[in-house]
């Protein structure tokens, strides 16, 4: 659970820092996003949530 929250913390930090600093570059993004077909966000979205999981796993051996 510690984890999960620590996971969720660093997102929001992360988010936060994105909309501070850069909100150009962010609607820029998004602009690039929407030009993209649902397919491909879809698998966009499928390849970041793989790397998440690979970078938490690789986190957890060698912090564990």
């Amino acid at each position: 659970m510690i984890t999960l929250l620590l996971g969720l913390g660093l997102v929001l930090v992360i988010e936060g820092l994105v909309l501070a600093l850069a909100p150009l570059r962010l609607e820029q993004l998004l602009q690039a996003l929407a030009g993209l077909s649902r397919d491909q966000r879809r698998m966009l979205g499928l390849v970041t949530v793989a790397l998440g999981v690979g970078l938490v796993l690789l986190a957890r051996h060698f912090g564990a």
